[in-house]
């Protein structure tokens, strides 16, 4: 089937589901709302919006002018009329914070009724922001019990997370900064239909599995929250001494190689050095004095903390009595000491009786008065990445480089590698692998 026939019902002509209504109208797909109140119902039908957003009126009006764009109640005709169904129902909070997957639930057994008695395959496609496991635990089961059906044989399924804000929804739509399709394992058939009804938006999606495709909306989100109220912390503390936050900020954004990028954005370890922790330190009592409260640098520090905590834990849980570590100064390339989270790592570690053996390149055995050099570990340092290896029961990577890669080549089965980095090497057979955050 051609990408330009594709037919398209959406279930919800909420935001999302006028949105996404219009939009594909607008590049020649056959579309059927479907939302159980009549409202909306005959909002659509009669070429009106039922939301109000910039743009969408005029799409919902030549949508329904053409022919490409209809509303209605009857969900079981909709499926019946159409090859792909967008999922798009509220997701509100109940009030525990909890997710209320109610809507959701509902839909999909509505979709999985309506599927029952369609011999056509169909594909379902979840476009509503839900939590990891949302698609595993109550989409498939309440699709597959209404419908009879299995998923990935008789009919198709993903997740399409959508990144709208209201106000700009059509540009984000045409213009969006990703595209994310989670993937049920093996369905390329509605992966496939995704990128022809994609087609007009000149952004390469990401195609990825679904559990990973249902937290990158939340992780945009709360990424923004935080952005928002890291700005709005920086200018209390300037307006507190008389300083224009913007002038400052514009300047902070204007450097798009470390702050506005991809840097410092990969999960791992804890920061260190000689620079992040102490003005950390100083801008949080500079804070206090000036009676501005600064908890989002507050919790950045417990999180950083939360992370050390982590490793040691991983460490623990391994019941390896000879712990290696390669790595000891606060990044890679560089001599580096101060404040390293690996070298409290160690610490604990040691404090706890643990036997230590440790290598770092950059980091001296002998005393000659150097930044690289720690009396009180001195003696678990090793002469190479292979005696650590070679003495150890669970090893810890803290740092990246070839030869760390080539020492853990030799690992011995039944030892346990714990990355703290994510070294790109595949492990022998035999040896147990676990990544800090993966």
């Amino acid at each position: 089937m051609g990408k330009q026939n594709w037919r398209v019902s959406i279930f919800g002509a909420g935001y999302v589901g006028a949105v996404s209504a219009g939009c594909l109208a607008k590049d020649g797909f056959k579309v059927v709302a479907v939302d159980p109140d009549q409202y909306k119902v005959k909002c659509i039908s009669e070429g009106h919006s039922p939301i109000y957003e910039p743009g969408l009126a005029d799409l919902i009006e030549t949508g329904v002018e053409n022919g490409l764009l209809t509303a209605t109640s009857d969900y079981i005709a909709a499926i019946n009329e159409t090859d792909i169904s967008f999922c798009c129902p509220g997701t509100p909070s109940r009030e525990d914070g909890s997710l209320d997957t109610s809507y959701v639930k509902l839909v999909c057994e509505q979709i999985g009724v309506a599927l029952r008695d369609k011999s056509e395959f169909h594909m379902v496609v979840m476009r509503s922001t839900i939590l990891p496991g949302t698609v595993e635990d109550v989409v498939i089961p309440a699709l597959e019990g209404a419908s009879g059906k299995k998923v990935g044989v008789d009919f198709g399924l993903a997740y399409y997370p959508e990144f709208l804000r209201e106000g700009t929804a059509i540009a984000d739509y045409y213009s969006p900064g990703a595209i994310v399709f989670g993937q049920y394992e093996g369905d390329e058939k509605t992966v496939q239909a995704l990128h022809d009804l994609c087609a007009s938006v000149e952004v390469k999606p990401h195609v990825i599995p679904i559990r990973s495709a249902e937290i990158v909306k939340y992780t945009n989100n709360c990424w923004h929250a935080v952005k928002i109220s890291f700005a709005n912390e920086i200018g209390n503390l300037c307006k507190s001494v008389g300083i224009d936050s913007h002038v400052v900020m514009d300047v902070v954004c204007a450097d798009t190689r470390l702050n506005i990028s991809r840097a410092y954005m990969k999960p791992g370890f804890a920061y260190g050095g000689s620079c992040l922790p102490k003005d950390l330190r100083a801008l949080r009592h500079f804070g206090k004095m000036q009676n501005v409260s600064t908890p989002v640098l507050d919790a950045t520090v417990e999180a950083n903390q939360y992370q050390l905590e982590r490793a040691f834990r991983l460490v623990n849980r391994s019941g390896a009595k000879k712990i290696g570590l390669l790595g000891l100064t606060f990044k890679s390339d560089t001599d580096d000491l101060r404040e390293s989270p690996l070298v409290l790592l160690a610490e604990r570690l040691m404090g706890k009786g643990y036997e230590l053996s440790i290598y770092d390149s950059n980091v001296s055995v002998n005393d000659h008065g150097g930044r690289n050099y720690i009396s009180h570990l001195a003696s678990f340092m090793r002469s190479s990445p292979e005696e650590v290896v070679s003495e150890s029961e669970a090893i810890v990577v803290g740092i990246n480089g070839q030869g760390t890669k080539d020492a853990l080549k030799g690992a011995r089965e039944g030892v346990k590698v714990i990355d703290l980095v994510r070294i790109p090497v595949e492990m022998p057979s035999g040896v147990h692998y676990e990544g800090l955050v993966w």
